[in-house]
Order: C-alpha cells, then sequence, then structure tokens
C-alpha cells in the first residue's frame, strides 16, 4: 500500500498536471508555439520543461537514480516547428505516469538516490521533492493561465465583480 503521504501528494500533483494540460490544450496552434512575455518561453516549451526538467529530473532520476536523458542547459524549454503539439502533450503524459510509477510505492521520508556530480541534494525526503515538484507544476499553471488569458481571453477562475 502507497504511503498516505506520497499517495496524498501525487493526488495533488495530478490536479496541477491537468491545469497545465487544459490551458495548453484550449490554445490554437499558433498561440501553443506563440512567446507572449519578453523571457520568451512558449506555452509547448512550458510543457515540454515540465515534462524532462520537472518530472523526469526529480522524480525519475532523482528520487530513483534512473538512467534517464537529462535535457542540458535550456533544452527542455524548447521545442523545434517541426515537433507536433501533441507529441509535446503525450510526451508530458507519459513522463506524469513514469513519475508516479516510480516513486509511488517509496515511503514518504525515501531519500534522493542521485545528485549532480555527485554532490548533494537541495532536499532530503521524497516528501520534499514532490513538494518541490508540486509547488513548480502550480507555479507554471499559474503562469499559462496569463498567457492563456492573454490569448484568447479564456479565464479559468472568474472574478465577479464587487
Amino acid at each position: 500500500m502507497a504511503d498516505p503521504t506520497v499517495a496524498a501528494l501525487l493526488e495533488w500533483q495530478g490536479s496541477r498536471r491537468r491545469h497545465v494540460l487544459e490551458q495548453v490544450e484550449a490554445l490554437t496552434e499558433p498561440e501553443r508555439r506563440a512567446a507572449r512575455l519578453p523571457s520568451g518561453w512558449t506555452p509547448l516549451g512550458l510543457v515540454q520543461h515540465l515534462a524532462l526538467d520537472v518530472e523526469r529530473v526529480w522524480l525519475r532520476r532523482v528520487m530513483t537514480g534512473a538512467d534517464v536523458e537529462l535535457p542540458l542547459g535550456y533544452a527542455g524549454w524548447t521545442v523545434g516547428p517541426d515537433v507536433p503539439a501533441d507529441a509535446v502533450l503525450e510526451g508530458y503524459r507519459t513522463e506524469c505516469a513514469l513519475a508516479d510509477a516510480a516513486v509511488v510505492d517509496l515511503p514518504s521520508d525515501a531519500a534522493p538516490a542521485w545528485w549532480f556530480d555527485g554532490g548533494e541534494p537541495p532536499y532530503d525526503t521524497l516528501r520534499d521533492v514532490l513538494l518541490h515538484v508540486l509547488v513548480e507544476t502550480a507555479t507554471h499553471a499559474g503562469h499559462l493561465d496569463v498567457v492563456r488569458e492573454l490569448a484568447d481571453g479564456g479565464q479559468r477562475l472568474v472574478l465577479d465583480e464587487p
């Protein structure tokens, strides 16, 4: 049986993942590839970043030591024009499923198995890593809310007038 803390955090993470996918899927193809902010990231680039730099790195590589390909620098944020949007979205779904499968049976106090250059990871337990992943995903979901509203006026949270 899964550790209740791990199960609860994965459930919350699943909700944030769905939020990310809903916002990007609601955008048109050109808007998925458009940079709306001065930093230059695109919604598809953000989804790929979450797949490779967050789900793959933190949950599969850091927590289990799995031998997975790691993106270098900002490669995770870059989606070429020849890469279909559906492939990026499906890649995210796949990485999320693999990440869940990698950690679901670990105890919440499991220590990370790997860190860059053999150094000390910034977090001591799976619980801490899951909280980091959850916060990062939620933060980026908020970024996508802004991009979505700028792109087509779509609002996930509609405030009533006072």
